[in-house]
Protein backbone atom coordinates (compact mmCIF):
# COMPACT_ATOMS: atom_id res chain seq x y z
CA UNK A 1 0.00 0.00 0.00
CA UNK A 2 1.64 3.62 -1.05
CA UNK A 3 2.00 5.96 1.45
CA UNK A 4 -0.17 9.04 0.72
CA UNK A 5 2.24 12.18 1.66
CA UNK A 6 -0.05 15.65 1.46
CA UNK A 7 1.64 18.90 0.44
CA UNK A 8 0.34 22.46 1.06
CA UNK A 9 1.15 25.40 -1.46
CA UNK A 10 0.39 28.85 -0.06
CA UNK A 11 -1.23 31.11 -2.27
CA UNK A 12 0.41 34.52 -1.50
CA UNK A 13 2.54 36.46 -3.56
CA UNK A 14 4.75 35.39 -6.96
CA UNK A 15 6.70 32.35 -6.84
CA UNK A 16 10.57 33.13 -7.08
CA UNK A 17 13.97 31.40 -7.81
CA UNK A 18 14.37 30.36 -3.82
CA UNK A 19 11.08 28.91 -4.13
CA UNK A 20 11.44 26.81 -6.70
CA UNK A 21 14.82 25.41 -5.51
CA UNK A 22 13.77 24.76 -1.66
CA UNK A 23 10.04 23.54 -2.41
CA UNK A 24 9.14 23.15 -5.86
CA UNK A 25 11.18 21.24 -7.98
CA UNK A 26 11.95 18.79 -4.98
CA UNK A 27 8.41 18.13 -4.03
CA UNK A 28 8.09 17.70 -8.41
CA UNK A 29 10.83 15.16 -7.71
CA UNK A 30 9.19 13.71 -5.02
CA UNK A 31 5.57 12.97 -6.62
CA UNK A 32 7.40 10.50 -9.09
CA UNK A 33 7.70 8.12 -6.87
CA UNK A 34 6.07 4.75 -7.49
CA UNK A 35 5.56 4.30 -3.62
CA UNK A 36 3.91 7.70 -3.23
CA UNK A 37 0.46 8.49 -3.45
CA UNK A 38 0.99 12.27 -3.61
CA UNK A 39 -1.64 15.06 -3.19
CA UNK A 40 -0.75 18.72 -3.69
CA UNK A 41 -3.12 21.26 -2.72
CA UNK A 42 -3.32 25.30 -3.46
CA UNK A 43 -3.98 26.65 0.08
CA UNK A 44 -5.99 29.12 -0.85
CA UNK A 45 -8.31 29.38 2.13
CA UNK A 46 -5.48 29.92 4.34
CA UNK A 47 -4.39 33.05 2.07
CA UNK A 48 -7.59 35.09 3.54
CA UNK A 49 -5.71 34.89 6.65
CA UNK A 50 -2.43 36.88 5.71
CA UNK A 51 -4.74 39.07 3.03
CA UNK A 52 -7.65 40.67 2.03
CA UNK A 53 -6.85 41.80 -1.31
CA UNK A 54 -8.91 39.82 -2.99
CA UNK A 55 -6.88 41.04 -6.60
CA UNK A 56 -4.02 39.29 -5.37
CA UNK A 57 -5.17 36.61 -4.17
CA UNK A 58 -6.90 35.52 -7.64
CA UNK A 59 -3.60 36.55 -9.22
CA UNK A 60 -1.38 34.36 -7.30
CA UNK A 61 -3.59 31.09 -6.95
CA UNK A 62 -3.02 31.25 -11.03
CA UNK A 63 0.58 32.13 -10.92
CA UNK A 64 1.41 28.90 -8.22
CA UNK A 65 -0.90 26.64 -10.41
CA UNK A 66 0.71 27.43 -13.85
CA UNK A 67 4.28 27.72 -12.18
CA UNK A 68 4.17 24.33 -10.15
CA UNK A 69 2.58 22.46 -13.27
CA UNK A 70 5.22 24.27 -15.51
CA UNK A 71 8.03 22.88 -13.27
CA UNK A 72 6.22 19.24 -13.90
CA UNK A 73 3.65 18.44 -11.20
CA UNK A 74 1.63 15.73 -13.42
CA UNK A 75 -1.97 15.87 -12.37
CA UNK A 76 -2.41 12.87 -14.05
CA UNK A 77 -0.08 11.23 -11.45
CA UNK A 78 -0.78 13.47 -8.58
CA UNK A 79 -4.27 15.03 -7.00
CA UNK A 80 -3.30 18.58 -7.74
CA UNK A 81 -6.82 20.59 -6.73
CA UNK A 82 -7.70 23.57 -4.46
CA UNK A 83 -8.44 24.02 -0.72
CA UNK A 84 -11.56 26.21 -1.53
CA UNK A 85 -13.29 23.49 -4.28
CA UNK A 86 -13.45 20.80 -1.54
CA UNK A 87 -17.04 21.99 0.52
CA UNK A 88 -16.20 19.11 3.03
CA UNK A 89 -12.66 20.46 4.30
CA UNK A 90 -14.74 23.49 6.20
CA UNK A 91 -17.29 21.48 7.16
CA UNK A 92 -14.76 18.86 8.67
CA UNK A 93 -12.74 22.13 10.16
CA UNK A 94 -16.24 22.81 11.90
CA UNK A 95 -16.53 18.62 13.69
CA UNK A 96 -13.22 19.30 14.60
CA UNK A 97 -13.74 23.14 16.13
CA UNK A 98 -16.48 21.12 18.36
CA UNK A 99 -13.65 18.62 20.04
CA UNK A 100 -10.56 21.18 19.91
CA UNK A 101 -9.70 22.94 23.27
CA UNK A 102 -9.26 26.54 23.87
CA UNK A 103 -6.26 25.72 25.84
CA UNK A 104 -4.41 23.78 22.91
CA UNK A 105 -4.89 26.54 20.08
CA UNK A 106 -3.65 28.77 23.03
CA UNK A 107 -0.36 27.52 22.53
CA UNK A 108 -0.28 27.71 18.92
CA UNK A 109 3.29 29.14 17.58
CA UNK A 110 1.28 31.62 15.67
CA UNK A 111 -1.07 32.95 18.07
CA UNK A 112 1.68 32.91 20.93
CA UNK A 113 3.54 35.00 18.70
CA UNK A 114 0.91 37.49 17.90
CA UNK A 115 0.24 37.57 21.44
CA UNK A 116 3.75 38.25 22.69
CA UNK A 117 4.34 41.20 20.29
CA UNK A 118 1.14 43.16 21.84
CA UNK A 119 2.28 42.42 25.26
CA UNK A 120 5.77 44.00 23.84
CA UNK A 121 3.93 46.65 22.53
CA UNK A 122 1.61 47.60 25.79
CA UNK A 123 -1.54 46.34 23.92
CA UNK A 124 -4.33 44.52 24.40
CA UNK A 125 -3.09 40.91 23.90
CA UNK A 126 -5.39 40.10 21.22
CA UNK A 127 -5.01 43.06 19.43
CA UNK A 128 -5.20 42.77 15.77
CA UNK A 129 -5.60 38.85 15.98
CA UNK A 130 -8.43 37.15 14.10
CA UNK A 131 -10.52 33.93 14.60
CA UNK A 132 -8.68 32.91 11.55
CA UNK A 133 -5.24 33.28 12.59
CA UNK A 134 -6.59 31.81 15.91
CA UNK A 135 -8.51 28.79 14.08
CA UNK A 136 -5.82 28.58 11.68
CA UNK A 137 -4.46 24.90 13.33
CA UNK A 138 -8.03 23.43 13.16
CA UNK A 139 -8.22 24.06 9.35
CA UNK A 140 -4.79 23.12 8.56
CA UNK A 141 -5.99 19.74 10.63
CA UNK A 142 -8.81 19.34 8.50
CA UNK A 143 -6.76 19.38 5.14
CA UNK A 144 -4.74 16.34 6.23
CA UNK A 145 -7.12 14.13 8.37
CA UNK A 146 -9.82 14.85 5.46
CA UNK A 147 -7.84 12.73 2.75
CA UNK A 148 -6.00 10.18 5.70
CA UNK A 149 -2.94 11.83 4.63
CA UNK A 150 0.22 9.52 6.24
CA UNK A 151 3.02 11.99 5.67
CA UNK A 152 3.04 15.77 5.57
CA UNK A 153 6.45 17.35 4.95
CA UNK A 154 6.63 20.38 6.96
CA UNK A 155 9.60 22.03 8.75
CA UNK A 156 10.53 22.05 12.05
CA UNK A 157 8.55 25.02 12.93
CA UNK A 158 5.54 23.44 11.59
CA UNK A 159 5.56 20.12 13.33
CA UNK A 160 3.32 21.53 16.20
CA UNK A 161 0.62 21.85 13.46
CA UNK A 162 0.83 17.87 12.52
CA UNK A 163 0.81 17.21 16.50
CA UNK A 164 -2.25 19.09 16.36
CA UNK A 165 -3.56 17.58 14.01
CA UNK A 166 -3.23 13.86 15.18
CA UNK A 167 -4.44 15.30 18.56
CA UNK A 168 -7.83 16.30 17.24
CA UNK A 169 -8.09 12.69 14.82
CA UNK A 170 -7.22 10.72 18.01
CA UNK A 171 -9.53 12.48 19.81
CA UNK A 172 -12.25 12.45 17.43
CA UNK A 173 -11.41 8.55 17.05
CA UNK A 174 -11.81 8.56 20.94
CA UNK A 175 -15.05 9.98 21.56
CA UNK A 176 -16.82 7.65 18.58
CA UNK A 177 -15.08 4.20 19.47
CA UNK A 178 -13.71 4.23 15.87
CA UNK A 179 -10.75 4.62 13.89
CA UNK A 180 -12.43 6.95 11.47
CA UNK A 181 -8.95 9.52 10.81
CA UNK A 182 -5.53 8.24 10.06
CA UNK A 183 -2.96 10.01 12.34
CA UNK A 184 -0.45 11.57 10.25
CA UNK A 185 3.06 11.99 10.97
CA UNK A 186 5.39 14.93 10.81
CA UNK A 187 7.63 14.28 7.53
CA UNK A 188 10.72 16.69 8.42
CA UNK A 189 12.42 18.64 5.97
CA UNK A 190 16.18 18.76 7.16
CA UNK A 191 17.99 19.89 3.94
CA UNK A 192 15.90 22.28 2.62
CA UNK A 193 18.06 24.46 0.07
CA UNK A 194 17.86 27.86 0.72
CA UNK A 195 19.08 30.63 -1.89
CA UNK A 196 20.91 33.99 -0.83
CA UNK A 197 18.68 36.87 -2.20
CA UNK A 198 19.94 39.92 -4.26
CA UNK A 199 21.79 41.52 -1.03
CA UNK A 200 23.23 38.02 0.55
CA UNK A 201 20.65 37.24 2.77
CA UNK A 202 18.03 34.40 2.45
CA UNK A 203 15.59 34.86 -0.73
CA UNK A 204 12.35 36.13 0.70
CA UNK A 205 9.56 38.41 -0.16
CA UNK A 206 9.33 39.79 3.31
CA UNK A 207 13.32 41.08 2.57
CA UNK A 208 12.85 42.69 -0.86
CA UNK A 209 15.46 40.77 -2.42
CA UNK A 210 14.01 38.10 -4.52
CA UNK A 211 14.79 36.69 -8.10
CA UNK A 212 12.06 36.30 -10.59
CA UNK A 213 11.33 32.62 -11.64
CA UNK A 214 9.02 33.47 -14.69
CA UNK A 215 7.81 36.66 -14.22
CA UNK A 216 9.34 39.14 -16.62
CA UNK A 217 10.77 36.86 -18.44
CA UNK A 218 14.73 36.15 -19.12
CA UNK A 219 15.15 39.79 -19.23
CA UNK A 220 14.02 40.60 -15.74
CA UNK A 221 15.91 37.41 -14.74
CA UNK A 222 19.03 38.82 -15.79
CA UNK A 223 18.63 42.18 -14.57
CA UNK A 224 17.79 40.73 -11.26
CA UNK A 225 21.22 38.44 -11.44
CA UNK A 226 23.30 41.35 -12.13
CA UNK A 227 21.98 43.14 -9.19
CA UNK A 228 23.16 40.73 -6.81
CA UNK A 229 25.71 42.21 -4.42
CA UNK A 230 29.26 41.35 -4.62
CA UNK A 231 32.68 42.44 -2.58
CA UNK A 232 34.99 44.98 -4.54
CA UNK A 233 37.51 42.69 -5.40
CA UNK A 234 38.26 43.32 -9.77
CA UNK A 235 39.27 40.89 -11.97
CA UNK A 236 42.18 38.78 -11.83
CA UNK A 237 41.65 39.09 -8.00
CA UNK A 238 40.95 35.43 -6.32
CA UNK A 239 37.28 35.29 -5.41
CA UNK A 240 36.03 33.10 -2.10
CA UNK A 241 33.35 30.33 -4.18
CA UNK A 242 32.68 29.19 -0.27
CA UNK A 243 31.48 33.45 0.53
CA UNK A 244 30.06 34.53 -2.13
CA UNK A 245 26.29 34.60 -3.34
CA UNK A 246 26.67 33.54 -7.20
CA UNK A 247 28.36 30.28 -5.91
CA UNK A 248 25.80 29.53 -3.53
CA UNK A 249 23.28 30.15 -6.85
CA UNK A 250 25.20 28.54 -9.98
CA UNK A 251 25.72 25.31 -7.11
CA UNK A 252 21.68 25.06 -6.75
CA UNK A 253 21.45 24.38 -10.83
CA UNK A 254 24.96 22.82 -11.86
CA UNK A 255 26.36 19.52 -12.40
CA UNK A 256 29.30 18.45 -10.22
CA UNK A 257 31.72 19.00 -13.17
CA UNK A 258 29.83 22.52 -13.84
CA UNK A 259 30.15 23.38 -9.79
CA UNK A 260 33.76 22.54 -10.16
CA UNK A 261 34.56 24.38 -13.27
CA UNK A 262 32.91 27.63 -11.91
CA UNK A 263 34.68 27.29 -8.31
CA UNK A 264 37.77 27.34 -10.22
CA UNK A 265 37.00 30.21 -12.22
CA UNK A 266 36.30 32.10 -9.44
CA UNK A 267 39.54 31.29 -7.85
CA UNK A 268 41.32 32.25 -11.12
CA UNK A 269 39.90 35.88 -10.54
CA UNK A 270 36.81 35.83 -13.37
CA UNK A 271 35.22 39.15 -13.02
CA UNK A 272 32.17 40.02 -11.21
CA UNK A 273 30.34 40.75 -13.91
CA UNK A 274 31.25 37.80 -16.39
CA UNK A 275 30.62 35.69 -13.16
CA UNK A 276 26.80 37.00 -13.20
CA UNK A 277 26.74 36.39 -17.18
CA UNK A 278 27.93 32.55 -16.08
CA UNK A 279 24.87 32.00 -13.57
CA UNK A 280 22.33 33.61 -15.52
CA UNK A 281 23.34 31.50 -18.73
CA UNK A 282 22.87 28.30 -16.29
CA UNK A 283 19.72 29.39 -14.82
CA UNK A 284 18.10 30.30 -18.34
CA UNK A 285 18.93 26.90 -19.65
CA UNK A 286 16.66 24.87 -16.69
CA UNK A 287 14.44 27.89 -16.66
CA UNK A 288 13.50 28.74 -20.47
CA UNK A 289 11.47 25.19 -21.07
CA UNK A 290 9.88 26.12 -18.10
CA UNK A 291 9.13 29.22 -18.64
CA UNK A 292 7.57 28.35 -22.15
CA UNK A 293 5.26 26.07 -20.40
CA UNK A 294 4.47 28.74 -18.06
CA UNK A 295 3.37 31.51 -20.05
CA UNK A 296 1.49 29.14 -22.44
CA UNK A 297 -0.63 27.97 -19.28
CA UNK A 298 -0.65 31.54 -18.17
CA UNK A 299 -2.31 32.46 -21.32
CA UNK A 300 -4.78 29.69 -21.33
CA UNK A 301 -6.48 29.41 -17.22
CA UNK A 302 -8.94 27.76 -18.87
CA UNK A 303 -6.98 24.76 -19.26
CA UNK A 304 -5.55 25.32 -15.52
CA UNK A 305 -9.16 25.31 -14.16
CA UNK A 306 -9.75 22.15 -15.95
CA UNK A 307 -6.74 20.66 -14.22
CA UNK A 308 -7.62 21.77 -10.90
CA UNK A 309 -11.60 20.58 -10.94
CA UNK A 310 -10.35 17.33 -12.07
CA UNK A 311 -7.73 16.83 -9.18
CA UNK A 312 -10.97 17.92 -7.18
CA UNK A 313 -12.89 15.46 -8.23
CA UNK A 314 -10.30 13.06 -7.61
CA UNK A 315 -10.07 14.99 -4.06
CA UNK A 316 -13.59 14.60 -3.15
CA UNK A 317 -14.04 10.91 -4.21
CA UNK A 318 -12.23 10.51 -1.08
CA UNK A 319 -13.62 13.43 1.10
CA UNK A 320 -17.00 12.83 0.45
CA UNK A 321 -17.93 9.33 1.29
CA UNK A 322 -15.56 10.66 4.96
CA UNK A 323 -17.97 12.87 5.75
CA UNK A 324 -20.82 10.99 4.88
CA UNK A 325 -19.70 8.86 7.33
CA UNK A 326 -19.17 11.18 10.22
CA UNK A 327 -22.04 12.86 9.56
CA UNK A 328 -23.51 9.67 10.60
CA UNK A 329 -21.88 8.89 13.76
CA UNK A 330 -22.52 12.82 14.53
CA UNK A 331 -26.29 12.45 13.85
CA UNK A 332 -26.47 14.42 11.20
CA UNK A 333 -28.04 11.60 9.34
CA UNK A 334 -30.92 11.91 6.99
CA UNK A 335 -34.43 10.87 8.10
CA UNK A 336 -34.67 8.21 6.05
CA UNK A 337 -33.80 5.69 8.83
CA UNK A 338 -34.90 4.73 12.38
CA UNK A 339 -32.54 7.93 14.52
CA UNK A 340 -30.00 4.97 16.65
CA UNK A 341 -31.23 4.61 20.44
CA UNK A 342 -30.40 6.85 23.11
CA UNK A 343 -27.84 5.71 25.54
CA UNK A 344 -29.43 3.41 27.90
CA UNK A 345 -32.39 2.56 26.30
CA UNK A 346 -32.92 -0.49 24.32
CA UNK A 347 -33.57 -0.56 20.39
CA UNK A 348 -36.84 -0.38 19.18
CA UNK A 349 -38.02 -4.28 17.91
CA UNK A 350 -36.92 -5.24 14.31
CA UNK A 351 -40.38 -5.59 12.35
CA UNK A 352 -40.34 -6.63 8.49
CA UNK A 353 -37.53 -7.47 5.95
CA UNK A 354 -34.18 -6.98 6.54
CA UNK A 355 -31.07 -6.54 4.60
CA UNK A 356 -29.42 -9.87 3.57
CA UNK A 357 -26.40 -11.55 2.20
CA UNK A 358 -26.67 -14.28 -0.78
CA UNK A 359 -23.46 -15.98 -1.54
CA UNK A 360 -22.63 -17.82 -4.66
CA UNK A 361 -19.79 -19.63 -6.15
CA UNK A 362 -18.49 -18.22 -9.46
CA UNK A 363 -17.82 -20.23 -13.07
CA UNK A 364 -14.33 -20.16 -12.06
CA UNK A 365 -14.85 -21.74 -8.66
CA UNK A 366 -14.31 -18.54 -6.31
CA UNK A 367 -17.25 -17.78 -3.69
CA UNK A 368 -18.37 -14.26 -3.58
CA UNK A 369 -21.56 -12.56 -2.21
CA UNK A 370 -24.21 -9.79 -2.59
CA UNK A 371 -25.92 -7.78 -0.48
CA UNK A 372 -29.59 -7.01 -0.92
CA UNK A 373 -31.78 -3.81 0.17
CA UNK A 374 -34.58 -5.25 1.97
CA UNK A 375 -36.50 -4.55 -1.27
CA UNK A 376 -34.35 -7.03 -2.90
CA UNK A 377 -32.18 -3.99 -4.73
CA UNK A 378 -28.31 -4.96 -4.89
CA UNK A 379 -26.58 -3.02 -3.22
CA UNK A 380 -22.90 -4.73 -2.98
CA UNK A 381 -20.64 -7.40 -4.77
CA UNK A 382 -17.91 -9.00 -2.39
CA UNK A 383 -14.38 -9.43 -4.18
CA UNK A 384 -13.64 -13.10 -5.01
CA UNK A 385 -12.52 -15.53 -2.67
CA UNK A 386 -10.55 -18.95 -2.31
CA UNK A 387 -12.24 -20.22 0.48
CA UNK A 388 -15.98 -19.77 1.37
CA UNK A 389 -15.51 -19.55 5.30
CA UNK A 390 -13.24 -16.42 3.83
CA UNK A 391 -16.41 -14.52 2.54
CA UNK A 392 -18.45 -15.59 5.69
CA UNK A 393 -15.96 -13.98 8.11
CA UNK A 394 -15.95 -10.97 5.70
CA UNK A 395 -20.35 -10.57 5.88
CA UNK A 396 -19.64 -10.82 9.39
CA UNK A 397 -17.56 -8.04 9.81
CA UNK A 398 -19.71 -6.12 7.45
CA UNK A 399 -22.72 -6.80 9.67
CA UNK A 400 -20.69 -5.09 12.67
CA UNK A 401 -19.69 -1.89 11.02
CA UNK A 402 -22.37 0.62 10.44
CA UNK A 403 -22.64 3.17 8.13
CA UNK A 404 -21.08 5.65 10.42
CA UNK A 405 -17.60 3.00 10.61
CA UNK A 406 -18.20 2.03 7.01
CA UNK A 407 -15.32 3.57 4.72
CA UNK A 408 -16.71 4.54 1.56
CA UNK A 409 -15.34 5.61 -1.35
CA UNK A 410 -16.97 6.77 -4.40
CA UNK A 411 -15.65 5.84 -8.03
CA UNK A 412 -17.05 7.99 -10.62
CA UNK A 413 -20.08 5.44 -11.41
CA UNK A 414 -20.16 3.31 -8.66
CA UNK A 415 -18.82 3.19 -4.68
CA UNK A 416 -16.18 0.62 -3.29
CA UNK A 417 -16.42 -0.48 0.38
CA UNK A 418 -12.95 -0.56 2.19
CA UNK A 419 -11.60 -2.53 4.90
CA UNK A 420 -8.14 -1.91 6.26
CA UNK A 421 -7.47 0.17 2.93
CA UNK A 422 -8.48 -2.95 0.99
CA UNK A 423 -11.79 -2.41 -1.60
CA UNK A 424 -13.62 -6.00 -0.39
CA UNK A 425 -17.12 -4.68 -1.84
CA UNK A 426 -18.24 -2.37 -4.64
CA UNK A 427 -21.83 -1.46 -5.72
CA UNK A 428 -22.98 -2.03 -9.32
CA UNK A 429 -21.85 0.76 -11.72
CA UNK A 430 -24.76 3.58 -12.24
CA UNK A 431 -25.58 5.56 -15.26
CA UNK A 432 -24.25 8.74 -13.79
CA UNK A 433 -23.00 10.46 -10.67
CA UNK A 434 -26.68 11.08 -9.73
CA UNK A 435 -27.68 7.75 -9.54
CA UNK A 436 -24.47 6.48 -7.68
CA UNK A 437 -25.07 9.47 -5.11
CA UNK A 438 -29.08 8.49 -4.71
CA UNK A 439 -27.86 4.65 -4.07
CA UNK A 440 -25.57 6.26 -1.36
CA UNK A 441 -28.71 6.06 1.04
CA UNK A 442 -29.77 2.74 0.86
CA UNK A 443 -26.61 1.45 1.11
CA UNK A 444 -25.98 3.17 3.91
CA UNK A 445 -29.52 2.42 5.71
CA UNK A 446 -28.88 -1.28 5.31
CA UNK A 447 -25.43 -1.41 6.83
CA UNK A 448 -27.73 0.69 9.77
CA UNK A 449 -29.79 -2.14 9.68
CA UNK A 450 -27.43 -5.12 9.66
CA UNK A 451 -25.63 -3.70 12.38
CA UNK A 452 -28.67 -3.37 14.83
CA UNK A 453 -29.74 -7.12 14.27
CA UNK A 454 -29.01 -9.75 16.55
Amino acid sequence: MNTRVLTGITTSGTPHLGNYVGAIRPAVAASRRDDVDAFYFMADYHALIKSDDAGRIERSRLEIAATWLAAGLDPARVTFYRQSDIPEIPELTWFLTCIASKGMLNRAHAYKAAVDKNTAAGEDVDAGVTAGLYMYPVLMAADILAFDANQVPVGRDQIQHIEMARDLGQRFNHLHGHEFFVLPEALIEEQVATLPGLDGRKMSKSYDNTIPLFAGGKKQLREAIMRIVTDSRLPGEPKDPDDCALFTIFRAFASDAETAAFRQALLDGIGWGEAKQVLYERIETDVAPMRERYEALMADPSAIETILQQGAQKARAIATPKLAALREVLGLRAMTTAPAPAAGSKAAPKQGKMPRFASFRDADGSFRFRLFSAEGEELLLSKSFADPKAGGALQKQIRTLGAGAAVLQVRPLGVDLKLDGETVASTPDYRDEQARDAALAPLREALNQLATQD
